[in-house]
């Protein structure tokens, strides 16, 4: 049927309205269900039944609470494209309605098939008549109107084809609209059955795409995407529920990695948008999207778990496949407690399982150690940036570079900065951790904008330098940055790039260990290394804490980076794993120091 403008004129846009509404209380009744099954019934079941019956309520659970997890996020998208609806025929009907009454106000008559008709008006040139009236159709081609008069035009015709043109539009628009949103609407609807399998979720991916492209600037436009941290959190703040509602159900993915906003609405945000990216990735076989729902699936099945006893809980502050892939983990809520540290990871680290089992639990044990020091206490891991990838885990010309420093060490500042928005205690204690390549990342956030926002202490593990050659150059005073660098880790000895950049670029090119056993490519007592001055150097000037020497790169057990991996952990290298934690809760006068190299 075509839309007429009397339809148009006299749509109730609030009749759409109460529908979302009603979508919207569906929506918050199925998160509703699923918070009280995550945080009351499973985690009283986990905590005091076992055995297998206690295991299969457990797993009926989880599939109810992802049953009700489809439900918010459907319902939401309803809600959002009914709103999103009226909100553009809403215009439109401003625009008829603006039309209509300049036509009243100029005695002209608007049919129902959009024609106008004026009155006569003006004088003929020859014997001064009033040109006689007539009628404009929105169908009429500019310039072929007949003019009356021989030469001048009734000055009605002009006005009368304006107020046409402007109904015309108003209603084509509207029906564009109406076609828009209706093709929406039939597609969200779910498959009949009790069960949400992933293939579901492939399904609710792209619905969430196609009322995002359906709803154009309905919300988008509004989200402060150039606006400092302060100013997204006093913009959340200001929105009531019903808008953050529809923000959280149509883009959870913008909300979710906004810095700024608070981290519980992040960690709510992630979540559902941590499905609809498992969804969108489900079924692609290519090795990127293979390897990132990999590293999606760990981190989900980490969130469903939940935290074993003595554990502080997860947040998800930020999630998604670009690049490399980007994920964003605290222990602990980091705007509630008075000290936080971000660890920043460095070389081959993405969004893998590799990264959701060892990275994740490095920032937990610096969580959980942390807080036998200080119990208000937050440890984060930040992949926020792309780090170089090396295919044979020593040989990558990207790892060599400042671009992707430079690249994170901005994305970092902004994270830090939003962690100081949002932190409710007065002067928050910050702490920033650069692990390997992640230690020339944290070094670049430093000459940025004044330093890393907030921040009190850094520490380096593993570092091959921070691009700066003396500590008091990272910003937080000399006695503020902390270091630990094993004895065997063959991160901390490369030669300085005047050195050896050519013998460095054929040995890694080669994948060859057999050099650095002959002294080739360790530092031979010198204190530059690639991106700078050894920061365990005396030179350098920083606060060298005791590790363990980590094992030999070769030994009767064959080739062994570990020595550049331990210093996180609290089994394989206790003593700096505990410095790490007295560091990150502000107790570093307990620090085992060590001798400079």
């Amino acid at each position: 049927m075509t839309l007429t403008w009397t339809q148009l004129r006299d749509l109730k846009c609030g009749e759409l309205e109460g529908a979302a509404d009603g979508w919207g209380r569906a929506s918050n009744r199925a998160d509703a269900g699923r918070d009280r099954i995550e945080a009351q019934m499973l985690n009283g079941l986990r905590s005091t039944q076992h055995g297998e019956a206690a295991n299969a309520a457990v797993g009926r659970l989880r599939q109810l609470s992802s049953n009700l997890q489809y439900v918010y996020t459907e319902c939401g998208l309803l809600r959002t494209t009914l709103n999103s609806m009226a909100h553009e025929l809403r215009a439109q009907q401003r625009a008829l309605r603006d039309a209509l009454d300049d036509a009243d106000s100029l005695k002209l008559t608007v049919h129902v098939d959009g024609s106008v008709t004026y009155p006569a008006a003006g004088e003929a040139l020859i014997d001064g008549r009033p040109l006689p009236g007539g009628t404009a159709s929105a169908d009429a081609a500019p310039g072929l109107l007949p003019s009356a008069g021989l030469v001048a035009p009734n000055p009605n015709a002009a006005k009368a084809q304006d107020i046409a043109d402007r109904v015309a539009k108003a209603v084509r628009t509207a029906a564009e609209i109406d076609w828009r949103y209706a093709r929406i609407l039939r597609r969200l609807k779910a498959e009949e059955g009790l069960k949400v399998p992933d293939a579901t979720w492939t399904d609710a991916a792209g619905d969430a795409a196609a009322v995002r492209g359906a709803a154009r600037g309905y919300l988008k436009d509004g989200i402060p995407l150039d606006a400092s941290p302060a100013e997204r959190k006093a913009w959340w703040a200001a929105l009531t529920d019903e808008q953050r509602e529809e923000y959280l159900a149509v883009y959870p993915d913008q909300i979710g990695n906004l810095d700024g906003i608070p981290a519980l609405v992040r960690d709510a945000a992630n979540r559902d948008n941590l499905q609809l990216l498992m969804g969108k990735l489900e079924g692609r076989d290519d090795a990127k999207s293979e390897t990132q729902l990999a590293g999606l699936r760990e981190i989900d099945r980490q969130l469903r778990e939940g935290p074993k006893p003595g554990e502080p809980p997860m947040y998800l502050l930020g999630i998604g496949d670009q690049g490399n892939g980007r994920a964003i983990v605290s222990f602990g809520n980091p705007d509630t407690a008075r000290n936080v540290s971000a660890y920043v990871p460095g070389l081959n680290t993405s969004l893998d399982e590799g990264f959701a089992k060892d990275d994740l639990k490095r920032a937990r044990d610096t969580a959980i150690g942390t807080r036998i020091h200080d119990s208000s206490s937050a440890a984060i891991v930040w992949l926020g940036y792309d780090a170089p990838q090396s295919p044979d885990g020593m040989g990558s010309l990207d790892v060599m570079g400042d671009e992707r420093a430079e690249k994170g060490g901005r994305a970092f500042n902004g994270f830090m900065s939003g962690l100081s928005a949002t932190n409710e205690n007065r002067d928050p204690h910050l702490t920033a951790i650069g692990h390997s390549y992640g230690s020339r990342t944290v070094g670049a956030a430093t000459q940025q904008g004044g330093g890393i926002p907030g921040v009190d202490d850094i520490v380096l593990v593993g570092s091959p330098g921070v691009g700066v050659d003396r500590a008091e150059g990272l910003g937080v005073g000399k006695d503020h940055v902390f270091v630990g660098a094993a004895e065997h880790d063959v991160v901390t000895k490369l030669p300085s790039k005047q050195q050896s950049a050519a013998g460095v670029v054929g040995l890694i090119a080669a994948g060859s260990v057999a050099a650095y056993v002959a002294g080739d490519i360790a530092d031979q007592g010198d204190d530059d290394l690639w991106f700078g001055k050894d920061p365990a150097s005396e030179s350098f000037g920083a606060r060298r804490f005791q590790v363990d020497e980590g094992p030999r790169l070769v030994s009767g057990e064959g080739i062994s980076f570990d020595a550049h991996s331990h210093y996180f952990d609290p089994r394989r290298d206790p003593v700096s794993a505990n410095n790490i934690a007295l560091v990150a809760a502000g107790r570093s006068s307990k620090l085992k120091m060590e001798e400079y190299r």
